[in-house]
């Protein structure tokens, strides 16, 4: 019987280098995409709040880019 633990490369699988700048190119997309939107629904919540203080179309436009983004890549 051969002891196959003395020897064992325990080395992590090597992840495609293209996905992480793939996942960027397409999140810089959707952010872009949902920019003129997400100032839209801030300055109506603005007016309708009449206050300033919410997430800006910034925060937003990036929140649903993050949500997006994973989307496309676990379809």
């Amino acid at each position: 019987m051969t002891d196959m633990t003395s020897n064992m490369v325990s080395e992590a699988p090597k992840k495609r280098s293209g996905l992480k700048t793939e996942f960027m190119v397409y999140f810089a997309i959707i952010f872009v995409a949902t920019l003129p939107l997400a100032c839209l629904t801030w300055a109506l919540a603005a007016i309708k709040s009449r206050s300033f203080t919410d997430k800006g179309p910034m925060a937003r436009a990036w929140t649903q880019a993050r949500i997006i983004t994973p989307m496309i890549f676990n379809a």
